[in-house]
């Protein structure tokens, strides 16, 4: 006598000889059906299900083939004898496809939830307008790379530093627009700042190193840092960046492996670090032997003037890892970084990054070699350069006129963010969680810390000027 049943779903897509055999390999794993039990005969088991009698042949010849049945001739089809005794379980609760078997460690540190677009306006963290992305120029480069001759090349493995012509590429803009002085073999390829800096901790910080990062500091690189056991500094930031001074007397107290810092726009305040900070900053480098991690995510956005050239563009000790991306310039789904360094410390890397992510996207990546060898993305920039800076000025002039008594800012000199301080006892969580009834999305700023001033970032260059007169209104009404 079966103790068990056979439920078909004629109405499923999966063929009903599949859905059979899956039911009957289940049925033995559980132990309801035993090792040698022998199985009703094709015909029987037909009537039984009312189904055509082939079925049954393709469910038993499916499980034969797999060896979980066997035919004896003159006999019939047994459950084959040579698998371990299973008996049936009783937990009836479990669910294996949302609960582990086996037990592993939750780290608190690693739950960030996503960042998803919400509302139909928005005050971000400082993305891009993605509108303006030239994505007619980058289709039709990505389909030149698809259609090019020597397929098998092309979409095969390719090297784990990425795309040689893109690091060529990005030699050549970044030694031009930044003042490095590099070849393509100093450029990994990643996939955005993350997972630069996911390599670099992971391969040139060990448990209990200690890591100095600027105050307030990106969430990704904290996340890195305790995922490799470091153990972190934390570095005042004021008007002028990074109190280097603050940095030198650490130097002194703990063996510093490695600072990370934002030296270019300050992630969340915007200041820039002052160039007599910067050269002290490169002196204590060498002096100390701590490695740098110079995290530029938004160089190509600034306003006033000739931005700052990079501490990588001084480095004349090999202390000094580069990394920026292509989320800003394009629009973040496009995965397309890059980490500059040493010719040694990046060959480490690209091994480390193999084990990871064998390889990128390499069509991506060629399409953008293609658009920065064409000029597309340059121009692109100084378009986007243009209207940025027309809505970071207009964007002021709404805040000044309708917030002044309720916030304080200073208009940035680049980037795609405002930080800005809200009036002493603005309950910031309160608050945007009211503008995000009515529509509009702003970060309520408990990521960056407790801070003496309820505050956050307000990014302006992903909303138009009626779209952003829209976004103050409803944040006035919120306040």
């Amino acid at each position: 006598m079966w103790t068990f049943t056979l439920t078909l779903d004629r109405t499923s897509s999966q063929p009903l000889y599949l859905q059979l055999s899956t039911q009957l390999m289940d049925h033995i794993r559980s132990g309801q059906l035993l090792c040698g039990q022998q199985l009703p005969s094709s015909r029987k088991l037909a009537e039984r299900l009312q189904v055509h009698r082939k079925t049954i042949v393709q469910a038993y010849d499916e499980l034969l083939a797999q060896g979980w049945l066997e035919s004896r001739q003159g006999s019939g089809t047994f459950v084959t004898t040579h698998f371990p005794e299973s008996k049936p379980s009783l937990q009836t609760s479990f669910d294996p496809l949302k609960t582990a078997g086996f037990s592993f460690e939750s780290k608190p540190f690693l739950e960030r939830p996503p960042l998803l677009a919400q509302g139909p306006y928005h005050l971000d963290d400082g993305f891009p307008d993605v509108r303006l992305a030239p994505l007619l120029d980058l289709s039709r480069a990505y389909r030149n790379q698809l259609l090019r001759s020597n397929a098998y090349s092309r979409l095969g493995y390719n090297d784990p530093m990425g795309s040689g012509w893109l690091r060529e590429q990005l030699s050549l803009y970044l030694n031009e627009t930044r003042g490095l002085h590099t070849t393509a073999a100093n450029v990994l390829i990643v996939r955005g700042t993350m997972m630069g800096f996911f390599l670099t901790s992971t391969a040139f910080v060990k448990p209990g190193d200690y890591v100095a990062l600027d105050s307030m500091s990106w969430s990704g690189s904290t996340l890195n840092l305790e995922q490799a056991g470091a153990r972190m500094l934390s570095v005042p930031v004021d008007e002028h960046g990074l109190q280097v001074e603050v940095l030198a007397e650490l130097c002194q107290q703990y063996p510093i492996r490695m600072l990370y810092l934002t030296s270019h726009h300050h992630y969340p305040t915007t200041v820039a670090l002052k160039a007599e900070r910067r050269m002290k900053l490169m002196s204590l480098s060498r002096q100390y032997g701590f490695l740098i991690f110079e995290d530029d995510y938004d160089f190509d956005f600034h306003y006033e003037q000739k931005p700052l050239f990079p501490l990588a563009s001084v480095d004349t000790s090999g202390m000094v890892m580069y990394c920026g991306s292509f989320t800003k310039t394009i629009a973040p789904a496009f995965r397309v970084g890059y980490l500059v360094g040493p010719e040694d410390a990046i060959r480490h890397l690209s091994r480390l990054r193999r084990i990871i992510d064998r390889q990128g996207d390499m069509m991506l990546e060629n399409a953008l070699a293609q658009l920065l060898e064409e000029g597309l993305i340059q121009r692109h920039l100084r378009k986007a350069l243009r209207i940025y800076k027309k809505r970071r000025d207009y964007f002021t002039q709404a805040l000044s006129h309708e917030l002044a008594d309720s916030i304080h800012f200073q208009t940035p000199e680049g980037g795609l963010a405002f930080w800005t301080q809200f009036k002493e006892g603005t309950n910031l969580v309160e608050v945007a969680s009211k503008a995000l009834k009515k529509g509009l999305y702003f970060s309520n700023g408990i990521q960056h810390g407790p801070l003496t001033f309820p505050s956050t970032r307000l990014g302006f260059a992903s909303s138009n000027e009626e779209e952003l007169s829209h976004c103050v209104k409803i944040l006035k009404s919120c306040l």
